[in-house]
């Protein structure tokens, strides 16, 4: 059994893993003490388990895409006064293997064994495939 557990979650508004890093380094006006932090309603139960080791896997047109470790959890109260929870993310984005995920709301736990691999030295800078052909490989388990 692992020691950590991931999260995984929706890019909404995101077309590419280019489009969700500029929304994170250029738009989002989300950081604190340097780090991007993404704010989402409810709190995670297994912070601990999280922080030993765990990333956020974002699902960016049906397919998980990308991951980035998480650094930490900080509290947000919003204009509303609701408490949030921020997910502090290290600034790297690693492009994973591409899996098929249909849509859900909010977040899930994502066990280490679920989670797709990281692309291969190198694979990072070929040129993406169209969402469409990514998601049918992923399907017939080529990708």
């Amino acid at each position: 059994m692992a020691d950590h557990v991931n999260m995984l979650k929706l890019s909404v508004g995101s077309e590419s893993v280019e489009s969700l890093i500029d929304w994170q380094c250029a738009r989002s006006g989300q950081f604190a003490d340097g780090a991007y932090y993404h704010i989402t309603r409810m709190w995670p139960k297994r912070t601990a388990e999280i922080l030993a080791g765990g990333s956020i896997y974002w699902v960016i047109n049906g397919l998980i895409q990308c991951r980035q470790k998480i650094t930490g959890f900080r509290e947000v109260i919003g204009n509303d006064g609701i408490r949030r929870c921020g997910i502090v993310l290290d600034r790297d984005v690693i492009r994973t293997d591409t899996a098929i995920k249909r849509p859900f709301q909010g977040w899930r736990y994502l066990a280490p064994e679920d989670a797709p691999a990281d692309l291969r030295k190198g694979a990072a800078s070929d040129p993406a495939l169209p969402a469409e052909l990514a998601a049918a490989l992923s399907e017939i388990g080529v990708r």
